[in-house]
């Protein structure tokens, strides 16, 4: 009973939330009722089961389960689409076997049955140009060319680049569908990560070494690689749910009201309004706002300023109603990568001169998962785009404040953050922690003024916990290692009890950054929030590749190209003497 309240407690402090992606539907404990075979085909339902069943990879999977598991199989245009049950792990194989030649055409095992995004479709995150091997190999090989220190080879700072990059690796597996390999293969990076930054947050020292090439080598370059990206993003990119649902919520708020529980829905009882897509589900119905709409019905789950953000793009490009090419996302996409690079550019020029300046802006552009998240569309640039700004006011306790409310309803996992950015540059310090939480409530209250839109603001807020807060905690995925016991098969562990000892490490460790250390440099600020996203990821049930970028510009600043330690000072951009007047108006 402790366990379950430290869990719970742990779950409502951090908000677990992240990106969506299209859900699984749940796996049904007992089979449909069997359907006959059609007179014309020239297997029967019992050979195409053998035949499904004898395939390698199914075979392989069903020896994890009692034998006799329970099938089915139907006919229909030439094919027998097959199905397999087991016991409460329900549905654990389906696939198709060609009526005419006996051959197995697809076989879908374990999480690939239930999530389409585990199967290795190609191009599904991003398209096919930024996956292919030309491409992404050419991106990691410039960013290896532009910030190897070549003097010092084997230092950990060349190594701290290689373990960036090594994300590649279970990216790989995860785009070939096997994602029982990829998954271990994410931890051992955000281990180094986590313990990397704590090292450096201990002794407030910049690592040594940096790029050898001159500043306007790495600025022409810079110049070159983000006109390549908005070109890659316009010409050869596609658009998940998760940059939908923001087009979606921009059209709500403008239209007078609160994004959550208005996104448009498949209910069979809606009006079917155009064609069946190719797994035979149409997705265009009429809503209750009497628009044809294709669905996006648990798009509602971010912070408000996630659909804030694509406001701007929406007034310029508009929405047809439909999941097109969906421009509007497009723009968001490549403005908030754009503000990020401009961000880090910034802060490195004003914290450490032009050559950090030209490194920063550089690690950004060459990093392959930045252009990852970019091709994708999704939001989840929006969030440290965000707080990259907030190292250009770190001086200002109000401005701090005002930049974690506003990444946190954006990504509810820079929340986080609060106790740590409550103190700079030194922690426990009542009155300016006073202006940094008046700094975090007015912004929170001037981006919830979208609950205000509906008749009932409490009824909103309702709405707005249950689409949000408790959707997340209670959902489940396959993509992180705590979440596999729901295929209850021999040798994939139960790690979830392990999660939840983690995620009150997690919440402890936020709340203890909010007191140690006392004196905080602006390369403290930067390792100790990385080494909280990477946490947060690190125990994240429904993790996915674009998240990455959370915490990758932090990372920058701590290890690839290290802001100034030990007694480093920034001069306010924001006269402190000025925020009680500022805070007043």
């Amino acid at each position: 009973m402790v366990v379950s309240a430290l869990r719970v407690a742990a779950l409502l402090a951090v908000l677990l939330i992240a990106v969506p992606a299209a859900s699984a539907a749940t796996n049904p404990i007992a089979p449909p009722v069997p359907s006959g075979n059609s007179a014309n085909a020239r297997l029967s339902e019992q050979q195409a089961i053998s035949l499904f069943l004898a395939s390698a990879k199914v075979k392989s999977w069903l020896d994890r389960y009692p034998p006799h598991p329970t099938t089915d199989a139907t006919y229909q245009n030439g094919q027998w689409t097959v199905q397999v049950w087991s016991g409460e792990a329900g549905e654990v194989a389906t696939g198709t076997v060609d009526d005419g030649t006996g051959a197995v055409l697809e076989a879908w095992t374990g999480p690939q049955v239930a999530w389409r995004q585990a199967r290795g479709i190609p191009g599904q995150f991003g398209g096919k140009k930024i996956n292919s091997a030309p491409v992404w190999l050419g991106f990691c090989a410039v960013f290896l060319i532009g910030l190897v220190d070549w003097r010092r080879l084997l230092s950990v700072r060349n190594l701290d680049l290689l373990v960036l990059l090594s994300f590649t690796v279970p990216l790989w597996l995860f785009n070939h569908g096997n994602i029982f390999a990829s998954v271990p293969l994410l931890y051992p990076a955000y281990l180094w990560l986590i313990v990397r930054c704590a090292w450096v947050a201990r002794r407030d020292r910049p690592s040594a070494g940096g790029s050898v090439w001159p500043i306007w080598v790495l600025a022409a370059a810079t110049v070159f690689l983000a006109g390549f990206r908005i070109g890659l993003n316009v010409r050869d990119s596609n658009v998940i749910d998760v940059g939908y649902s923001g087009v979606i919520g921009a059209n709500r708020i403008l239209n007078g009201q609160s994004p959550y529980g208005h996104f448009p829905t498949e209910l069979p009882s809606q009006k079917p309004c155009g064609p069946a897509d190719s797994t035979g589900e149409i997705r265009d119905r009429v809503q209750t706002n009497g628009i044809c709409e294709t669905a996006n019905p648990l798009g509602d789950t971010y912070g408000p300023v996630a659909y804030l953000a694509y406001i701007p793009g929406y007034l310029i490009f508009g929405w047809s109603h439909k999941w097109d090419t969906l421009p509007t996302s497009h723009a968001t996409s490549i403005l908030f990568d754009t503000l990020a690079l401009i961000g880090l550019a910034l802060v490195g020029r004003r914290l450490g001169g032009p050559r950090l300046a030209a490194s920063l802006a550089f690690a950004w552009v060459a990093w392959p998962f930045s252009q990852y998240a970019s091709s994708s569309n999704t939001n989840d640039s929006i969030m440290p785009a965000l707080l990259i700004y907030g190292f250009l006011v770190l001086t200002s306790d109000i401005g701090r404040g005002a930049v974690v409310a506003l990444s946190g309803w954006t990504k509810f996992a820079s929340l986080l953050l609060f106790p740590l950015w409550s103190g700079y540059p030194e922690a426990r310090r009542p009155k300016r922690i006073g202006w940094y939480t008046l700094g975090f409530a007015a912004t929170t209250l001037a981006v919830f003024f979208v609950l205000f839109l509906e008749p009932s603001a409490i009824h909103a807020a309702n709405v707005f916990f249950d689409r949000t807060v408790k959707y997340q905690i209670g959902r489940s995925a396959p993509f992180s290692l705590w979440d596999w016991r729901q295929y209850h098969a021999r040798g994939i562990p139960n790690l979830h009890v392990v999660q939840i000892v983690l995620e009150v490490v997690l919440v402890a460790t936020a709340v203890a950054f909010g007191f140690w250390p006392r004196k905080r440099s602006p390369l403290r600020m930067a390792a100790m929030t990385t080494i909280l996203l990477v946490g947060f990821e690190f125990v994240l049930t429904y993790w996915n590749y674009p998240y990455l970028v959370w915490f990758f510009p932090f990372a920058c600043l701590a290890l690839v190209a290290p802001l100034p330690g030990r007694e480093a000072t920034v001069e306010p951009m924001i006269d402190e003497r000025a925020e009680p007047a500022l805070a007043a108006a």
